[in-house]
């Protein structure tokens, strides 16, 4: 019979996304439970409701990447010191999907890779989406970003993003349509205040709202300055890191006039 260290040990090679749950202070230390998403747990904490409780945190823990200490009654209860169980979570790696296939490109897929992101490069222009221009990409895709999001856009969580990094509408619009439905966690979109401006009325003929609106980042980036695609990328990657733990930076979405 398999145990749970090696169900673990083998989703952590997989990049599965898999929790481990020990008991490390209170009744029953030692208790071990191994919670997976979408399939059976594994274990037990000794207590029905206690491991209800505590599946219920760890598949919160994993979609946000985060493991720690939580303090529980001896039922599950919440606010009481009874006993302590440390969650283990091994997320997969945060994904990053970006349209286009252009400098800024390059420079973000190198930043986001710096920052341990999986990042695929989509473009339909099958002579620009290479293996060749984008070796630093986990993958390339030939093909339109409605088509690739429907194939991908169900396992787009709160620590993935999506940036589209072309202009033209035949891309930019389809994309943003595409990703909006998801939980992505970030969504991006190049351009000046102008070329958003127009994107903006075809994104609402096409039938987006302003409150779905709302949620694109665009211009896209922190207001630092950047000029070339290298800065133009950090600008980006830290807009998300500041989105993502929703801490106050001067975002070019929210200033006025020109954006360089």
């Amino acid at each position: 019979m398999t145990s749970i260290y090696e169900v673990f040990r083998d989703a952590v090679r997989a990049e599965e996304p898999v929790a481990l749950a020990t008991v490390i202070e209170g009744p029953d230390a030692g208790a071990k439970m191994l919670v997976r998403p979408d399939q059976p747990t594994l274990g037990s904490l000794n207590d029905a409701d206690l491991d209800r409780v505590v599946e219920r945190d760890a598949l919160g823990m994993l979609d946000a990447g985060i493991s720690e200490v939580r303090h529980y009654g001896q039922h599950g209860e919440a606010r009481q010191m009874d006993l302590s169980v440390f969650v283990e979570c091994h997320a997969r790696r945060p994904h990053m999907v970006i349209f286009g296939a252009v400098d800024f490109t390059r420079a973000l897929a190198s930043q986001a890779k710096l920052l341990g992101y999986r990042v695929t490069v989509c473009d339909a222009r099958e002579v620009f989406a290479t293996r060749r221009r984008f070796p630093m990409a986990d993958e390339v895709v030939v093909d339109w970003p409605n088509r690739l999001l429907d194939r991908i856009g169900d396992d787009l969580g709160p620590r993935d993003a999506v940036c589209v990094l072309t202009h033209d509408h035949k891309f930019d619009v389809p994309a943003i349509v595409g990703a909006l439905p998801t939980r992505v966690g970030y969504l991006g979109a190049m351009g000046s205040r102008t070329t958003h401006q127009k994107r903006s009325e075809r994104l609402r003929e096409a039938g987006v709202t302003d409150e779905e609106l709302a949620r694109v980042a665009a211009p896209i980036g922190l207001d630092i300055g950047g000029r070339t695609p290298e800065e133009t990328a950090v600008s980006i990657v830290a807009e998300i890191i500041a989105a993502r733990t929703a801490r106050k930076a001067p975002r070019l979405s929210q200033g006025k006039g020109r954006i360089h």
